[in-house]
């Protein structure tokens, strides 16, 4: 079988340009026409020689993915991706714009495991792992379509970016690249549900990313009814992870919390959650639930949410609600997965 050249770190790619018997230079050419210009061709590579792109053709493939579906929002601008990868399976992708840019969340996995109760990315079942070009992809498909540059990501889409460890990390290395789309690592979000060994990898790796954990409660019993990843990694093993994050990194750490009517809203659940973070160098994103119908969840009133954000802040943690983009349009991922699988 091919190779997916795209998904091939700068060093493992000079490593194969050697065994061919090319000179060094093709490894930074090459590299700059997947990464930097994202082609997907090997006849888009002009200052290739035609009998070397056909050598190319014959051994490697690049990884890419088709537009499916694409959607505006009339409110924000916030544009929402379906993919069609090339073994015919889907993902999504969502392009936020704020005053400094452009934001992608992106995909890293077919499907998820985690089965968290308030998500639809696992509705349609997970089938696989996205390689590391097929996550870049994600991009190149974006700023082509739209003719913008994206400054910061966010591994927030379908799947469990921690699940997919090494994809993700060679993934962040080739975006981050002087020879490739060159983002900075300091622009980038990576979130997970509380995966704890690899929270400690991931701190070993040193990279000044934004760790996001996505906590949405404050006990283990409300955690456990809505996200049965912490029938394995507790809440107190997440958080005793996180605080050796900080340490080494010296960065802060963001809880994500979901806030569900009468699941975890309460003026006890903030309370609890504060006493919890004391001390911690974090943030705390309040999110209302979105309106996935197969999961029936509720979303908090504004006056609960205001509530308990005041509660945080009141107890010294740095708390802010986040603003909902693309409301019209469905934009949190798995939804349009669901409808094209016909998951109902």
């Amino acid at each position: 079988m091919k190779k997916d050249i795209k998904s091939l770190s700068y060093a493992e790619l000079n490593s194969e340009i050697v065994t061919l018997g090319l000179p060094r230079f093709r490894s930074k050419q090459i590299f700059e026409w997947l990464h930097k210009y994202g082609v997907s061709s090997f006849d888009e590579m002009t200052n290739i020689s035609k009998d070397l792109r056909k050598k190319l053709a014959d051994i490697y493939f690049i990884s890419d993915c088709e537009i499916e579906q694409k959607y505006v929002s009339k409110i924000d601008e916030t544009v929402k991706y379906l993919f069609k990868l090339y073994d015919g399976e889907y993902v999504e992708s969502v392009i936020m714009k704020y005053k400094y840019g452009y934001t992608i969340c992106v995909s890293s996995q077919v499907g998820c495991k985690m089965g968290c109760t308030f998500c639809a990315s696992a509705l349609a079942g997970f089938k696989r792992n996205l390689e590391a070009g097929e996550i870049e992809s994600q991009l190149h498909s974006a700023q082509k379509d739209l003719n913008i540059r994206i400054s910061n990501i966010v591994l927030m889409g379908i799947g469990e970016p921690l699940d997919n460890y090494e994809n993700v990390i060679k993934f962040l290395h080739n975006v981050n690249n002087e020879n490739g789309l060159n983002i900075s690592m300091r622009n980038i979000t990576l979130s997970t549900c509380g995966i704890v060994p690899k929270i400690y990898d991931l701190m070993n790796e040193e990279l000044p990313i934004t760790l996001t954990i996505s906590l949405h409660a404050p006990n283990d019993i409300i955690r456990s009814r809505t996200m049965p990843v912490n029938n394995k990694w507790g809440i107190d093993e997440v958080l005793e992870a996180c605080r050796e994050y900080i340490n080494r990194t010296n960065r802060r750490v963001s809880f994500e919390y979901t806030l569900i009517h009468s699941v975890n809203d309460t003026y006890e659940c903030a309370k609890e959650l504060s006493e919890r973070l004391h001390g911690m160098l974090c943030h705390v994103n309040l999110i209302p639930v979105n309106d996935v119908a197969e999961r029936g969840n509720v979303k908090s009133s504004e006056e609960n949410i205001y509530r308990f954000a005041n509660v945080l802040k009141n107890n010294g943690i740095n708390a802010t609600i986040r603003r909902t983009l693309g409301s019209d349009i469905n934009a949190s991922c798995g939804q349009l997965r669901r409808k094209r699988n016909g998951v109902k």
